[in-house]
């Protein structure tokens, strides 16, 4: 077999590996929303995209699962996985216009009754140089949608339509605003995450580790342990990313130091937003030894409340329901910062 032989066969293999991690997630999840509850159903062997539901009993027999969350106090599953969908949302159009020029198809926007979805402002590829950050952006952008398809389905009539987004590079955009707070650009100046590499990194950088807090500290308060059990491979998908992106960073800032600079500033800027707790890491190197995963006392990821993860999403460490990458707010019931 020749060398270029070996891998065209290997690209098939990857292709079909990544295709069949894209049907778990859409048939894993397969749940109806009975009774104002969630019901998971089960998967079979069909391995089509498309599995049909298996019954798991009438709307009488299906109770409304019963949260007893750590974060969310007083809200269901159903209000839990559709603030989710609200942070996949916008990570996958991000992901999905820097790696490819095109935004999310409409089919995976509209909410209850085809409402209709916010618009997204800005977005375009990105000028990515180096093959290595440029293949990150593919896959990244790939499980992003997938998990975009997972929750829609698992949520069925009950997924929130996609809320405003702002992924633009303009003087005053989200990303520009959070930049400046980092220290990163001066007063009128635009930080463009479509620009370079290094940008491109420290945009995902943003997103990635608030994501991964975010199902960290949302676990708690999923009642249903197989939702809570779907939730949390989301999770370790996240994760990934997050080491990817961080992995990156770290790579590259050895020869360009400013990098590993600007992943301590944008961590910092988080947590002033977030809290006084000190929740967040840049990928400098911790003495002798790289700093990739993040984590607390006990080796475990960091963890923050919904209301954190707004005031970062807002870009607001008050009370609010509007701002920064979601500049109508975000859809469902959960839409509060938290008051730092």
């Amino acid at each position: 077999m020749t060398d270029e032989t070996q891998m065209v066969a290997a690209l098939d293999a990857r292709a079909r590996r990544r295709e069949e991690r894209r049907d778990f997630f859409r048939a894993f999840g397969a749940v109806a929303a009975v009774g104002g509850g969630l019901a998971l159903t089960s998967c079979g062997g069909d391995d089509s995209s498309s599995p049909t539901p298996t019954p798991t009993g009438t709307a009488t027999a299906t109770p409304t699962p019963t949260p007893t969350p750590t974060n969310t106090s007083g809200f269901t599953d159903i209000d839990v996985l559709n603030f989710a969908l609200n942070l996949e949302y916008l990570e996958a159009q991000f992901y999905a216009f820097a790696a490819n020029g095109a935004g999310l198809a409409s089919t995976l926007l509209t909410g209850p009754s085809g409402t209709t979805p916010g618009a997204v402002t800005g977005g375009r590829k990105a000028n990515l140089s180096d093959p290595v950050v440029a293949n990150y952006a593919r896959e990244i952008a790939q499980d992003e949608v997938a998990h975009v398809e997972f929750l829609r389905n698992a949520l069925g009539t009950t997924a929130i339509a996609m809320p405003a987004l702002d992924i633009s590079a303009t003087a005053t955009s989200a990303f520009s605003n959070a930049a400046r707070a980092a220290g990163l650009i001066g007063a009128g100046a635009t930080f463009d995450p479509y620009e370079n590499d290094d940008n491109f990194l420290l945009a995902a950088f943003l997103f990635e580790d608030v994501g991964v807090t975010a199902y960290r500290g949302a676990l708690g308060g999923i009642a249903n342990a197989l939702i809570r059990q779907a939730a949390a491979g989301i999770l370790a998908a996240e994760s990934y990313h997050a080491a990817m992106i961080r992995s990156a960073l770290y790579t590259r800032g050895l020869s360009t130091p400013a990098l590993i600079d600007s992943s301590e500033a944008i961590s910092n800027a988080r947590d002033t937003l977030d809290g006084a707790a000190d929740i967040d890491q840049g990928v400098r190197p911790i003495g002798n030894q790289s700093n990739i995963m993040p984590f607390d006392s006990t080796g475990l990821p960091f963890g923050r409340t919904t209301g954190q993860v707004l005031n970062i999403a807002f870009l607001n460490r008050n009370a609010v329901t509007s701002g920064g990458f979601f500049p109508s707010g975000v859809n469902g019931n959960i839409k509060t910062s938290a008051a730092n």
